[in-house]
Protein backbone atom coordinates (compact mmCIF):
# COMPACT_ATOMS: atom_id res chain seq x y z
CA UNK A 1 0.00 0.00 0.00
CA UNK A 2 1.70 2.92 -0.87
CA UNK A 3 1.79 6.01 1.53
CA UNK A 4 1.98 9.53 0.34
CA UNK A 5 5.23 11.56 1.09
CA UNK A 6 3.53 12.95 4.34
CA UNK A 7 1.39 10.88 5.90
CA UNK A 8 -1.25 11.53 8.14
CA UNK A 9 -1.76 9.12 11.04
CA UNK A 10 -5.13 8.03 9.49
CA UNK A 11 -3.05 7.28 6.34
CA UNK A 12 -0.28 5.30 8.35
CA UNK A 13 -2.88 3.42 10.02
CA UNK A 14 -3.88 1.01 6.94
CA UNK A 15 -0.65 0.68 5.68
CA UNK A 16 0.76 -0.03 8.88
CA UNK A 17 -1.69 -2.90 9.77
CA UNK A 18 -1.46 -4.35 6.32
CA UNK A 19 2.34 -4.44 6.24
CA UNK A 20 2.21 -6.28 9.79
CA UNK A 21 0.77 -9.10 8.67
CA UNK A 22 4.02 -11.12 7.51
CA UNK A 23 5.07 -10.33 10.99
CA UNK A 24 2.02 -10.96 13.44
CA UNK A 25 2.62 -15.41 13.10
CA UNK A 26 5.72 -14.65 14.60
CA UNK A 27 5.41 -11.80 17.09
CA UNK A 28 1.18 -11.26 17.19
CA UNK A 29 -0.54 -8.14 17.25
CA UNK A 30 2.28 -6.20 18.91
CA UNK A 31 4.63 -3.45 18.97
CA UNK A 32 7.28 -5.52 17.83
CA UNK A 33 5.27 -6.47 14.72
CA UNK A 34 4.71 -2.37 14.76
CA UNK A 35 8.27 -1.99 14.70
CA UNK A 36 8.97 -4.34 11.73
CA UNK A 37 5.87 -2.91 9.52
CA UNK A 38 7.59 0.22 10.26
CA UNK A 39 10.88 -0.09 9.06
CA UNK A 40 9.40 -2.50 6.05
CA UNK A 41 7.34 0.91 4.96
CA UNK A 42 10.30 3.08 5.49
CA UNK A 43 8.32 4.92 8.94
CA UNK A 44 9.77 6.37 11.73
CA UNK A 45 8.95 4.03 14.75
CA UNK A 46 8.40 6.45 17.17
CA UNK A 47 5.71 7.97 14.59
CA UNK A 48 3.90 4.41 14.01
CA UNK A 49 3.39 4.14 17.39
CA UNK A 50 1.17 6.87 18.03
CA UNK A 51 -1.41 5.52 14.86
CA UNK A 52 -2.53 3.14 17.48
CA UNK A 53 -3.04 4.20 20.92
CA UNK A 54 -4.98 0.89 21.92
CA UNK A 55 -2.72 -1.37 21.05
CA UNK A 56 -3.67 -4.73 19.64
CA UNK A 57 -7.11 -3.82 19.27
CA UNK A 58 -6.92 -1.08 17.56
CA UNK A 59 -4.10 -2.37 15.33
CA UNK A 60 -6.38 -5.50 14.27
CA UNK A 61 -9.35 -2.88 14.25
CA UNK A 62 -6.75 -0.92 11.20
CA UNK A 63 -6.73 -3.92 9.36
CA UNK A 64 -10.01 -5.05 8.95
CA UNK A 65 -11.08 -1.87 8.06
CA UNK A 66 -8.25 -1.62 5.24
CA UNK A 67 -9.32 -5.39 4.47
CA UNK A 68 -13.14 -4.38 4.04
CA UNK A 69 -12.07 -1.43 1.40
CA UNK A 70 -10.17 -4.23 -0.55
CA UNK A 71 -12.78 -6.16 -0.81
CA UNK A 72 -15.41 -3.39 -2.01
CA UNK A 73 -12.47 -2.02 -4.73
CA UNK A 74 -11.84 -5.49 -5.84
CA UNK A 75 -15.66 -6.22 -6.73
CA UNK A 76 -15.90 -2.96 -8.65
CA UNK A 77 -15.82 -5.13 -11.96
CA UNK A 78 -18.58 -5.26 -14.48
CA UNK A 79 -18.44 -9.24 -13.80
CA UNK A 80 -19.36 -8.85 -10.20
CA UNK A 81 -21.93 -5.46 -11.38
CA UNK A 82 -23.90 -7.81 -13.78
CA UNK A 83 -24.21 -10.52 -10.89
CA UNK A 84 -27.76 -11.44 -9.41
CA UNK A 85 -27.61 -10.12 -5.82
CA UNK A 86 -27.24 -13.52 -4.34
CA UNK A 87 -24.16 -13.96 -6.18
CA UNK A 88 -22.70 -10.70 -4.58
CA UNK A 89 -23.05 -11.14 -1.68
CA UNK A 90 -21.73 -14.78 -1.77
CA UNK A 91 -18.70 -13.37 -4.35
CA UNK A 92 -17.58 -10.48 -1.90
CA UNK A 93 -17.73 -12.71 0.99
CA UNK A 94 -15.30 -15.38 -1.26
CA UNK A 95 -13.45 -12.04 -2.28
CA UNK A 96 -12.84 -10.99 1.16
CA UNK A 97 -11.49 -14.13 2.67
CA UNK A 98 -9.72 -15.14 -0.47
CA UNK A 99 -7.69 -11.98 0.14
CA UNK A 100 -6.83 -12.89 3.90
CA UNK A 101 -5.79 -16.24 2.57
CA UNK A 102 -1.90 -15.81 2.89
CA UNK A 103 -2.28 -14.51 6.26
CA UNK A 104 -4.64 -16.71 8.13
CA UNK A 105 -2.36 -17.31 10.91
CA UNK A 106 -2.65 -13.36 11.09
CA UNK A 107 -6.69 -13.24 10.94
CA UNK A 108 -7.00 -16.00 13.17
CA UNK A 109 -4.93 -14.48 15.84
CA UNK A 110 -6.90 -10.94 15.26
CA UNK A 111 -10.02 -13.38 16.21
CA UNK A 112 -8.41 -14.41 19.49
CA UNK A 113 -8.10 -10.52 20.34
CA UNK A 114 -11.72 -9.37 19.49
CA UNK A 115 -12.82 -12.64 21.48
CA UNK A 116 -11.42 -11.12 24.46
CA UNK A 117 -14.51 -9.78 26.55
CA UNK A 118 -13.58 -6.12 26.89
CA UNK A 119 -13.57 -6.04 23.41
CA UNK A 120 -16.34 -7.74 22.30
CA UNK A 121 -18.34 -4.56 21.61
CA UNK A 122 -15.09 -3.55 18.76
CA UNK A 123 -15.73 -7.17 17.40
CA UNK A 124 -19.74 -6.22 16.74
CA UNK A 125 -19.27 -2.78 15.32
CA UNK A 126 -16.17 -4.32 13.33
CA UNK A 127 -18.55 -7.11 12.23
CA UNK A 128 -21.44 -4.74 10.95
CA UNK A 129 -18.89 -2.83 9.42
CA UNK A 130 -17.59 -5.71 7.17
CA UNK A 131 -21.61 -6.55 6.70
CA UNK A 132 -22.08 -3.01 5.29
CA UNK A 133 -18.80 -3.07 2.67
CA UNK A 134 -20.34 -6.37 1.39
CA UNK A 135 -23.83 -4.81 0.73
CA UNK A 136 -22.00 -1.56 -0.54
CA UNK A 137 -20.02 -3.74 -2.44
CA UNK A 138 -23.21 -5.57 -3.73
CA UNK A 139 -24.52 -2.20 -4.67
CA UNK A 140 -27.05 -1.58 -1.93
CA UNK A 141 -28.95 1.20 -1.32
CA UNK A 142 -31.91 0.50 1.12
CA UNK A 143 -32.16 3.19 3.72
CA UNK A 144 -35.44 1.43 5.84
CA UNK A 145 -35.66 -1.54 7.70
CA UNK A 146 -34.34 -3.91 4.65
CA UNK A 147 -31.13 -1.77 5.69
CA UNK A 148 -30.44 -3.52 9.13
CA UNK A 149 -31.83 -6.46 8.52
CA UNK A 150 -29.64 -7.32 5.08
CA UNK A 151 -26.60 -6.15 7.49
CA UNK A 152 -27.30 -8.67 10.04
CA UNK A 153 -27.80 -11.22 8.23
CA UNK A 154 -24.66 -10.90 6.05
CA UNK A 155 -22.57 -10.45 9.15
CA UNK A 156 -23.85 -13.39 10.66
CA UNK A 157 -23.19 -15.16 7.24
CA UNK A 158 -19.76 -13.87 7.28
CA UNK A 159 -18.90 -14.60 10.91
CA UNK A 160 -19.90 -18.53 10.63
CA UNK A 161 -18.60 -18.86 7.09
CA UNK A 162 -14.46 -16.73 8.71
CA UNK A 163 -14.75 -19.75 11.30
CA UNK A 164 -15.38 -22.75 9.07
CA UNK A 165 -12.40 -20.88 7.18
CA UNK A 166 -10.19 -20.48 10.02
CA UNK A 167 -10.07 -24.49 10.15
CA UNK A 168 -10.27 -25.38 6.84
CA UNK A 169 -7.99 -27.55 5.44
CA UNK A 170 -9.41 -28.73 2.50
CA UNK A 171 -7.84 -28.60 -0.80
CA UNK A 172 -8.64 -24.30 -1.97
CA UNK A 173 -10.72 -23.70 1.02
CA UNK A 174 -13.52 -25.87 -0.59
CA UNK A 175 -15.15 -26.62 2.19
CA UNK A 176 -15.39 -23.35 3.51
CA UNK A 177 -17.29 -22.31 -0.05
CA UNK A 178 -19.58 -25.25 0.17
CA UNK A 179 -20.53 -24.19 3.79
CA UNK A 180 -20.57 -20.57 2.57
CA UNK A 181 -23.27 -21.49 -0.55
CA UNK A 182 -25.53 -23.56 2.17
CA UNK A 183 -25.72 -20.04 4.57
CA UNK A 184 -26.87 -18.28 1.76
CA UNK A 185 -29.17 -20.68 0.21
CA UNK A 186 -30.77 -20.91 4.03
CA UNK A 187 -31.26 -17.54 3.92
CA UNK A 188 -32.64 -17.16 0.52
CA UNK A 189 -35.55 -19.95 1.85
CA UNK A 190 -36.31 -18.33 4.57
CA UNK A 191 -36.63 -14.37 2.71
CA UNK A 192 -38.91 -16.60 0.78
CA UNK A 193 -41.17 -18.27 3.63
CA UNK A 194 -41.05 -14.98 4.82
CA UNK A 195 -42.50 -12.83 1.62
CA UNK A 196 -44.88 -15.75 1.79
CA UNK A 197 -46.25 -14.84 5.49
CA UNK A 198 -46.70 -11.01 4.23
CA UNK A 199 -49.95 -9.95 4.85
CA UNK A 200 -52.70 -9.38 1.20
CA UNK A 201 -53.41 -5.80 0.56
CA UNK A 202 -57.56 -7.23 2.28
CA UNK A 203 -55.93 -8.65 5.25
CA UNK A 204 -55.17 -6.33 7.93
CA UNK A 205 -51.55 -6.08 9.26
CA UNK A 206 -50.36 -6.49 12.49
CA UNK A 207 -46.92 -3.94 11.59
CA UNK A 208 -49.59 -1.06 10.40
CA UNK A 209 -52.09 -1.68 13.57
CA UNK A 210 -49.10 -1.20 16.18
CA UNK A 211 -47.76 2.01 14.07
CA UNK A 212 -50.82 3.13 14.38
CA UNK A 213 -50.74 2.95 18.06
CA UNK A 214 -47.58 4.54 18.37
CA UNK A 215 -48.80 7.22 15.54
CA UNK A 216 -52.29 7.97 15.80
CA UNK A 217 -53.81 10.06 13.05
CA UNK A 218 -54.84 13.18 14.47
Amino acid sequence: MALPDDPTLDELRPALALAMLPHVPFDGWSARALDAAAKDLGVDPAVAGLAFPGGAADMVAAYIRAADDAMVEACSTPEFRAMKVREKVTAAIRTRLEAAAPHREAVRRAAAILALPGNVPLAARLTWGTADAIWRAAGDTSTDFNHYSKRAIAGAVYSATLFVWMADESEDFADSWAFLNRRIAGVMRFEGWKARLKPRGDRPSLVRFLGRLRYPAS
